[in-house]
């Protein structure tokens, strides 16, 4: 065997293949980090345009189909505002454009424990401060709804998404999810337009003030004000879509925020 083929050289090729690989991996994932985020953001606002009905409203289909300029141009309307989910109150000291909710509810100074609440989100900790989204068209006095972000388990995964109200603060403009590994025909039917389509109008409190939405088992009756239709073979997910939205609409979610913008005593971009 020549020393061309030997162990030592073959070994020594291998490692400075790898060595090679890894940098030229690790130079990519850098430099397209930024393309990454920028993505991702891009995909966060067309779900806060969806859920709020704007792009079907202006240009009659999903803002997937949109251009970045309309997208742009429908997000003008949307301003950003950080809330103290404790006391309701806007939080003026703190940047919206700075601020990570995901990044702040894995800390334990700037997130507080769930633990024992009526309405079992599936997560063991959330955000102190959130941040909350008022849409405002041009030429209106006062915003026309609140797109509040929404997070909880599933059957596989933790859902994360944004539920629109309008301006009663009581009924639902949309729900949409942007991020979610449930099963693709099961409870992947979270992203089906049509199921989608039925959230709008519906109620998130009933007449005593307390959370009611919820996804029904099975077919919804007709004429009830707060349910969908169950998400066929995937009654956990079912299950979980209610518990996070009623966790949110609660006092240990936005409740505390609602109540103070339904009595006027919450300062808002749009007032």
């Amino acid at each position: 065997m020549s020393q061309r083929d030997s162990t030592v050289n073959t070994l020594l090729t291998a490692t400075i293949l790898c060595v090679v690989c890894s940098l030229v991996v690790s130079v990519a994932a850098v430099g397209l980090k930024g393309k990454q985020e920028e993505n991702k953001m891009l995909d966060r606002q067309k779900n806060i345009l969806d859920a709020a009905g704007l792009s079907i409203g202006e240009y009659g289909k999903p803002a997937s189909e949109l251009s970045r300029e309309q997208i742009d141009e429908l997000y003008a309307w949307v301003s950003e505002e950080l809330v103290d989910l404790q006391t309701g109150e806007i939080v003026e000291d703190m940047d919206p454009a700075d601020y990570d909710p995901r990044e702040a509810a894995e800390k334990v100074d700037s997130s507080t424990e769930i633990g024992e609440v009526p309405y079992d989100p599936g997560v063991d900790r959330r955000e102190k401060v959130a941040k909350v989204y008022f849409v405002t068209k041009p030429g209106s006095d006062g915003f026309q709804q609140v797109v509040l972000p929404v997070y909880g388990k599933g059957l596989w995964s933790t859902l994360y998404g944004y539920l629109a109200l309008k301006g009663d603060l009581e009924t639902i403009q949309g729900l949409t999810f942007y991020e979610h590994a449930e099963t693709p025909g099961l409870g992947g039917e979270v992203d089906n337009p049509a199921w989608k389509a039925q959230w709008e109008d519906q109620k998130l409190y009933d007449e005593n003030g307390q959370p009611a939405a919820l996804v029904y088992k099975g077919t919804a009756p007709a004429g009830n004000p707060y349910a969908v239709d169950g998400l066929s073979g995937a009654t956990i997910t079912s299950r979980g879509v209610t518990n996070l939205l009623r966790y949110w609409a609660s006092e240990d979610g936005y409740g505390p925020f609602l109540s103070q913008l339904k009595n006027g005593t919450s300062k808002t971009s749009g007032s």
